[in-house]
């Protein structure tokens, strides 16, 4: 029997509450597939979309209704499924299959999403932003090559892989020195912060220091493969930092990116050196035009990553190299998701929010 409605758990604007509402089930057609939802991780990003902007400092906000962001809106981008139907063009996948969902849509037409980069794409479609995501009983997807095999991984932590994963690898790739001796730091020892940890040490980076406020999650990430920890609350940062490194380092990936410590990622880079700058934290600082030249710094911005890249992350976490990042179990429904989202706002989550149905 086909089902007519769905559970969904929404945020309207407006409103930090999470709403469990009912929702048509979404019936595929031509490439589309319906998936029932399974695990469904819960990233910082949709404590951003719960608020309804990011801080750009002096800037003001930016407000997400005006960025194509409608509400009510059902979060959630880090989802594995199993598939419930499939559109008579759908290729290559069938009922009863589990699958993890690239949720980073673009529009199709673009140079980015021509050439492979949907991430990249100006008027993004992306799952659980522009369109419902995975906090629901059931995702509705554009087409069958959003969906990628990941049988023999454990499905929970597979799930984080589409987001926090992807951003780790993608901004890992980034940073990487031509010469692999050479440090990389990473700012933020949090969920994400420590999967770009592991992403380091299974691409076999041998020098990776992290700096977290919390001496739980520098625990983790020298489980994850940290050589070297950094306390943030150093009166000294810049200096502690390169203290801990022998010297100014080649790369800084910062997964927090404030008013704080991005100032401190600029500062600890050596000549020709890199900063990745994914957090979304929100604040601004000011680079010194004269040194920015004199020490011919690269600056890159570093959002999610594209299907490909995905496609090789999982690869990497089949083979076994990549050191799986602690997740935390609860229920997918509206309390909990409201929890979640509560705790990860607040700071210190030790490693990911996985939430399962039951």
């Amino acid at each position: 029997m086909t089902r007519t409605s769905m559970h969904a758990f929404a945020i309207f604007e407006d409103d930090h509450s999470v709403t469990d509402i009912e929702l048509p089930t979404p019936q595929p057609q031509g490439t589309e597939v319906l998936l029932r939802v399974l695990h469904s991780g819960v990233c910082h990003t949709d404590t951003h979309l719960r608020e309804g902007y990011y801080d750009l400092g002096s800037r003001g906000r930016m407000n997400l209704v005006d960025r194509g962001v409608t509400y009510p809106i059902v979060l959630g981008h880090e989802v594995v499924g199993v598939v419930e139907a499939v559109g008579p063009e759908a290729a290559g996948v069938s009922v009863g299959q589990h699958r993890l969902i690239y949720p980073w849509i673009g529009c199709g037409t673009c140079d980015a999403c021509r050439s492979g980069q949907e991430n990249l794409c100006p008027t993004p479609k992306n799952l659980g932003v522009a369109r419902h995501g995975g906090y629901a009983d059931h995702i509705h997807v554009p087409h069958s090559r959003y969906l990628v095999d990941v049988t023999g991984l454990d499905e929970r932590w597979a799930a984080t892989l589409a987001c926090s994963g992807l951003t780790a690898y993608s901004a890992a790739r980034k940073a990487m020195p031509a010469d692999p001796s050479l440090p990389v730091v990473v700012i933020g020892a949090g969920g994400v912060g420590l999967m770009a940890i592991a992403t380091l040490a299974a691409l076999g980076h041998p020098a990776i220091v992290a700096v977290d406020l919390q001496e739980r999650n520098l625990e983790l990430a020298r489980e994850m493969g940290a050589t070297a920890t950094v306390s943030a609350a150093s009166e000294d940062l810049v200096g502690a930092i390169t203290e801990a490194t022998g010297g100014p380092v080649a790369a800084v990936i910062d997964f927090v990116n404030n008013g704080a410590t991005a100032p401190a990622a600029f500062g600890a880079l050596r000549k020709g050196g890199t900063m990745i700058q994914v957090g979304l934290f929100g604040g601004e600082f000011t680079i010194p035009t004269a040194l920015l030249t004199l020490k011919i710094i690269t600056i890159r911005g570093s959002f999610v990553g594209s299907l490909d890249e995905l496609v090789e992350l999982v690869a990497l976490a089949k083979r076994g190299a990549l050191p799986q990042v602690p997740t935390i179990d609860a229920e997918l429904s509206a309390e909990a998701v409201q929890h979640s989202l509560d705790r990860l706002a607040a700071g210190g989550v030790p490693g990911r929010i996985v939430l399962s149905a039951s």
